[in-house]
């Protein structure tokens, strides 16, 4: 059977619509499936989050003739970020670089809702004369061999491709049936957001206030306009979801002692339920994994968009330059330096942020004065708070 396409992505979410962009131009012929309907790709819609991107992510973006796409104003630059512990007011500061000491940036990164990412990723493959979109129809079944995958449609369509990617989110049901198993993590939390507005400037400043009970992240947009993300155990998602919009601006000022004045609900509030998600191996025969099927990470390090970028971005690397030298484009040497080189950064960053969030989420005394303990000793060592500054911007 002649392949229908050279490649074929199944998820058309950032990662997906990323990885397509980047071979525009190649020669190869890619094939994205994705359940929404096309209406949806082409404007998506508000979805509460805002992502952190590092300048890293930004270059990669240009590249693709993503960013350029974003309206100016509505990337937001984050100047500087505070980790809060308990009650205490002692801060963790990550500083704004400082260009006059020979620091590559003037901001740590930059906050761009997600649907707007959507649809300049969208917009950035659709112009590409290779890409092709087949919309509001699901996957029913994929099969690899060593000579093709093939992918069975809902709609009992079959096609075939040289390369399966697997781009349908940290719950895919394409790495289930490639046969790669997962390291799934349920934090039994629920993550609640919204924008916000308030009567005292943000500054710009990002913060992590890891509160008893009740963790709140302050993401900077405009200077009087802030995501708010709540996070509490989901046993007690009702005392965040039963509260009127100026009840949970109240108790949003309470938590934060006044520090950004009065609040008001500035947009509609969005729940998610936290998981993370960890693949094997990030291929298997004629098939890779990218974006959040590879690795689905927990919000607090900001890293996840990031991560799903940079994997599309290797991976569409290695694929292009296999494809300019003739040789195939999923042999399991390509596949598995593609596995090699994400897992070097993405592994140790997914364990380490699991490490973070079992301190910063024990309540017990012992760990409370660890917490206390981590953030003094992170604060006042240059290095390691350096170390931790280069992850924060890639």
């Amino acid at each position: 059977m002649t392949p229908t396409s050279d490649i074929i992505v199944v998820g058309a979410g950032p990662a997906g619509l990323s990885f397509a962009a980047s071979l525009a131009g190649s020669g190869l012929s890619v094939t994205l499936i994705e359940k929404s309907p096309l209406e949806t790709l082409q404007n998506p819609p508000y979805d509460g989050r805002e992502i952190a991107l590092t300048h890293l992510s930004k270059e990669i973006m240009q590249r693709l003739g993503i960013w350029q796409r974003i309206p100016e104003n509505e990337i937001y630059p984050l100047r500087d970020a505070k980790v809060l512990n308990g009650q205490s007011n002692y801060q963790l500061h990550f500083p704004q670089p400082d260009q006059a000491r020979g620091e590559p940036a003037d901001c740590l990164g930059y906050l761009i809702s997600n649907h707007n990412i959507r649809k300049a990723a969208y917009e950035a493959a659709a112009e590409s004369e290779n890409v092709s979109f087949i919309c509001a129809l699901g996957v029913k079944e994929v099969k690899t061999g060593p000579d093709q995958a093939q992918v069975v449609l809902e709609n009992g369509e079959t096609l075939t491709a040289k390369l399966l990617i697997a781009a349908d989110s940290r719950f895919s049901q394409t790495r289930r049936q490639l046969g790669i198993a997962s390291d799934m993590h349920d934090y039994s939390r629920t993550m609640f957001l919204c924008r916000m507005k308030h009567t005292v400037s943000n500054q710009h400043t990002a913060y992590e206030c890891f509160h008893y009970g009740r963790t709140i992240a302050l993401l900077p947009l405009e200077e009087y306009l802030t995501n708010t993300v709540i996070t509490v155990d989901s046993d007690r998602a009702a005392s965040v979801q039963n509260l009127s919009s100026e009840e949970l601006a109240e108790s949003v000022k309470q938590q934060l002692n006044g520090r950004l004045g009065e609040m008001e609900l500035a947009s509609t509030i969005h729940a998610y339920p936290l998981v993370g998600m960890l693949a094997e191996r990030f291929y298997g025969t004629r098939s890779a994994l990218i974006g959040d099927a590879a690795v689905g990470m927990h919000p607090v390090t900001a890293h996840g968009f990031n991560l799903g970028l940079s994997s599309a971005d290797i991976l569409a690397g290695l694929v292009k330059e296999a494809a300019q030298q003739g040789r195939d484009i999923a042999s399991p040497t390509l596949l598995s330096r593609y596995d090699s080189k994400h897992a070097l950064h993405a592994r140790p960053l997914y364990y380490g942020t699991n490490m973070l969030l079992k301190l910063f989420t024990d309540e017990t005394p012992p760990a409370k004065l660890l917490r206390g303990l981590v953030l003094r000793v992170s604060n006042n060592l240059p290095p390691l708070k350096k170390l931790i500054t280069r992850q924060l911007t890639g």
